[in-house]
């Protein structure tokens, strides 16, 4: 019988010590990217051959949208996208990531021309920011306050008044 406890403690122990090990991998609670947490931070060249990137607070809140060409709910949104951008540009920032890793860069280029996209176009061409941001789905947008805290999250497609709703919050 005591064997049998000796034995259920060592895998308890085992159980709790490969969790804390890749919780570990995983970073600190506040570098996870999710509501009410600190956005992390990253910086990546962009199709207008400047770097953009999240670094803490910051003048203007913005939002983060991943994407990629070949998606079909990202060509539904880009008009929306574009116009609360056109609305809002004074008041924030806008970076599109484009899921480069996943995407080629001329099909990329020809959407970006296609909708007429004047904010910057981020290329995350080693899927790095992607998965630092737990990006399962696209399009996911993330809308990040002036603190750096992330104050909501979409992950699929949304209309625009939605969108719009989530920005106003923002620039309040």
């Amino acid at each position: 019988m005591k064997k049998l406890l000796v034995v259920a403690i060592i895998i308890i122990l085992a159980v709790l010590a490969f969790y804390n090990n890749n919780q570990s991998k995983k970073g600190s609670l506040d570098q996870i990217p999710k509501v009410g947490f600190s956005a992390p931070n990253f910086s990546l060249a962009a199709l207008d051959k400047q770097t953009y990137g999240i670094a803490g607070e910051r003048d203007k809140p913005v939002i983060i949208n991943f994407w990629a060409s070949w998606c079909g709910p990202c060509r539904q949104e880009a008009p929306d996208l574009k116009a609360v951008y056109e609305k809002y540009q004074d008041k924030l920032d806008f970076y599109a990531i484009n899921m480069t890793s996943n995407d080629d860069l001329e099909s990329a280029e020809l959407f970006v021309k296609e909708f007429d996209f004047q904010f910057p176009i981020l290329l995350d061409e080693k899927g790095a920011v992607s998965d630092q941001y737990q990006v399962i789905s696209i399009p996911t947008t993330y809308f990040i306050g002036t603190d750096g805290v992330i104050k909501h999250k979409i992950i699929g497609a949304t209309d625009r008044g939605s969108f719009e709703q989530y920005v106003k919050e923002l620039v309040r």
